[in-house]
């Protein structure tokens, strides 16, 4: 079976930011690691989120998602039948989040956070159904965060920016693998990553007098921001000649996730004061792949990503959880070059946004349409 011509071309239309579990963007998958041979890769997706609710006032709040682009670059190199590494360059988390001045309870709140990553991996194959992956991850993120409207009291007009940092941190895995039904178990571990980001924090809520405020124009100091650690569980096989069912499990541990910088605890009177609010939680996938002639080859997946313990979310993530559809199709142009391309549709949970434990809005029926293409080139 050429499973290479079955790849899940739809996994790179990653829905967006803090729309999607925590600030996924790309999901981290590890097809990539088990490509045969020499391998150069090029990819790309765009999304489309339409996130629209109320505020507390009873006024639509318009579209608080705007739209991104992501890209990827990885190249895997053959040393020999047992032995193979490579790099992979992607955009693992991201948000980007602006309330319009429709809303005066959240109008000019807002939050964008970038980050790339670039992973250093190799795998060794000690036969046909047993191998070992693993690497260092390079992992560099900023933010910038504004709090603003009624719905925040005395915090509205806080801003803080969170310099660029860079960190490392690490990934390892093991799979078995039934070559002759193209089958394939691989659990892979992608650990915490720590950063230090320079911070400063401005806004009426930092000048105002004490005790309203710290009394002064801006606050600098360093914010210690921990990406989370997370568990997948990749699998697939051949059940008909010419037909893959695939599929992941994944647990992300969101709750070491906190960003609590120094004028934000003092300014609340409160050591635990974070800008975010995320839950630990997993997603799961499942689909078909089918190839159809030696040239074209499609893909057909649904998804799940849970919902927290209650509808109450942060208002610079207002989503609650999702289910999407997938559709993908594989083009073989040449013996060299490969060409995929996806469609996703993501259902968003109904949330309730809160400040403090007080809602402050209400957004239900809010979706997105994301897309992505591959070029892979075998050398």
């Amino acid at each position: 079976m050429k499973t290479r011509l079955l790849t899940v071309a739809a996994l790179l239309a990653s829905t967006a930011s803090a729309h999607a579990v925590g600030l996924d963007r790309s999901a981290r998958p590890t097809a990539f690691i088990f490509e045969d041979g020499n391998k150069l890769q090029f990819s790309a997706g765009f999304g489309n989120p339409s996130i629209e609710g109320t505020d507390a006032a009873n006024v639509q709040t318009g579209n608080i998602g705007d739209d991104f682009t992501i890209w990827g670059v990885a190249v895997r190199y053959e040393l020999n039948d047992k032995l193979s590494f490579g790099l992979m360059v992607d955009e693992p988390y991201g948000a980007d989040i602006l309330y319009g001045p429709e809303s005066a309870v959240l109008g000019g709140t807002a939050a964008t956070v970038d980050s790339n990553a670039i992973t250093a991996f190799a795998r060794y194959k000690f036969n046909d159904r047993f191998s070992v992956h693993g690497g260092l991850v390079y992992q560099s993120v900023n933010a910038n965060v504004t709090l603003s409207g009624a719905g925040y009291g005395g915090l509205s007009g806080y801003n803080a920016r969170f310099s660029n940092d860079s960190a490392l941190g690490y990934m390892v895995g093991a799979a078995f693998e039934i070559p002759d039904i193209a089958l394939r178990v691989a659990l892979t571990y992608h650990s915490e990553i720590d950063h230090d980001l320079d911070t400063s924090e401005t806004g009426p809520a930092v000048s105002a007098p004490f005790p309203f405020g710290l009394g002064a124009d801006s606050v600098e100091s360093v914010t210690q921001v921990t990406t989370p650690e997370t568990v997948r569980l990749d699998f697939q096989s051949g059940v008909a000649p010419n037909t893959l069912v695939f599929g992941h499990v994944r647990f992300s541990h969101y709750s070491a996730t906190r960003v609590s910088p120094t004028g934000l605890q003092q300014i609340t009177r409160n050591p635990d004061a974070s800008l975010t609010d995320l839950e630990n939680a997993w997603d799961a996938a499942i689909g078909v792949g089918r190839r159809f002639n030696d040239k074209w080859a499609g893909s057909l997946s649904v998804g799940w990503e849970q919902k927290g313990e209650d509808d109450l979310v942060s208002p610079l993530g207002s989503t609650n959880g999702a289910v999407y559809l997938a559709v993908g199709a594989s083009y073989q142009a040449t013996d060299q070059v490969e060409i995929s391309g996806g469609i996703r549709y993501t259902d968003f949970g109904n949330a309730t946004p809160n400040v403090g434990g007080t809602p402050v809005g209400s957004f239900s029926g809010d979706s997105a349409i994301s897309a992505g293409l591959r070029i892979q080139y075998s050398f």
